[in-house]
């Protein structure tokens, strides 16, 4: 699962991110550009129908004149005798209403004819009125139908862009949530790294703690086992003491040692018979005893005494101590060393002192 999350997200990462390709988008905009063309067109040669200037029309009317024939003077009865007849019309004035009417007709010609051509032009301003209303209506219509094509258009468009915006808003947060939960992956991934890491560390002290203690066991083993065998080897060698010291008392008749002065660093004891040590006998003992001193502690303040006792031929018979540093570690370190030394150096008499002391401080004291 980690995997492939992982390959879409190079995936997205390596391609830009592009909104999803609309259908029918370029027959909008095919439409878009015909109704831009007619709107065109139908203005063009509205504008230029508008500008033509209508030719003026004349017409003559013509009516047919009846042929009437010329009134015949009436002939007056014969009047009576008493009374005098008139006088019959001149043919002038006959003439003259002849002429009279024909003007007369002549003007309602005119009159119907101005009459014919006023309805005719106000016959032509009406058809000129009414078309000019039906260009303009047809004019409305049209800027209304683009009007109406270009607010759908745009509407489209509107729709186009907030489908674009939703789908971009849409993706975004896909984006995110995949950052988020390729962050709480990799939080997860370190919070386990860190427990793992902190198990292996608590378990790699606990095995030094146990490791140290199994160490601290077998050593604290070993020293006692030391000290057992320490012991045993003191025991042993008290008893081959005394067996000697038993031998050698025996040998001399039951006489005691007398002991002599304490040998001490640089001093000069007597040994045993009361046979005095060399002036050189010490600095033998001190250099067979120093080469054994085992100690790794503190040095200032530290000196002990050891009382020591000898065969002639320099085997130890006994060593303890005669007053004590105060720090039991160094007094038992101080006997051992004098132990590790048997035997004693032999003086230059081939002999060894009876009983001596030695003062023993740490190197470096």
């Amino acid at each position: 699962m980690t995997l492939l999350q992982n390959r879409q997200t190079r995936g997205s990462s390596a391609r830009p991110i592009r909104p999803p390709r609309e259908r029918g988008t370029g027959r909008a905009f095919a439409l878009a550009a015909v109704m831009h063309l007619l709107l065109g067109w139908l203005l063009y040669h509205g504008i230029n129908w508008q500008n033509n200037t209508p030719a003026g029309a004349e017409a003559e009317l013509w009516t047919e004149i009846p042929d009437t024939p010329a009134p015949t003077p009436r002939v007056a009865p014969p009047p009576p005798v008493a009374v005098k007849p008139q006088p019959a019309p001149p043919p002038a004035k006959d003439e003259d209403a002849d002429i009279a009417l024909q003007e007369k007709k002549r003007k309602q010609e005119a009159a119907a004819r101005d009459a014919q051509l006023a309805e005719q032009r106000r016959q032509q301003e009406l058809a000129q009125q009414e078309a000019e209303t039906k260009r303009q209506q047809q004019v409305a219509a049209q800027a209304a139908a683009a009007a109406a094509a270009q607010k759908a258009m745009q509407d489209k468009q509107k729709q186009i862009e907030q489908q674009r915006q939703a789908d971009l808003q849409k993706q975004q947060q896909a984006k995110l949530q995949q950052d988020k939960a390729r962050q709480q992956q990799q939080a997860e991934a370190q919070k386990a790294e860190q427990l793992q890491e902190q198990k292996e560390a608590k378990a790699k002290t606990d095995a030094e703690a146990k490791a140290k203690a199994d160490a601290q066991a077998k050593a604290k083993a070993a020293a006692q086992a030391k000290a057992k065998a320490d012991a045993e080897a003191k025991a042993k060698v008290d008893a081959e003491r005394k067996s000697r010291l038993a031998q050698l008392q025996g040998q001399l008749g039951g006489g005691t040692n007398s002991s002599g002065e304490g040998l001490a660093k640089g001093g000069t004891g007597k040994g045993a018979g009361g046979n005095a040590a060399s002036a050189g006998y010490a600095e033998k003992v001190q250099r067979r005893v120093r080469p054994n001193i085992i100690w790794s502690g503190e040095t200032s303040g530290l000196e002990t005494v050891v009382s020591v006792r000898c065969a002639p031929s320099g085997t130890l018979l006994s060593a303890t101590i005669t007053r004590s540093s105060g720090n039991e570690q160094w007094d038992a370190a101080a006997l051992r060393a004098v132990q590790r030394s048997d035997p004693m150096p032999k003086d230059i008499n081939d002999q060894a002192p009876g009983s001596f002391t030695i003062t023993l401080r740490p190197a470096g004291s």
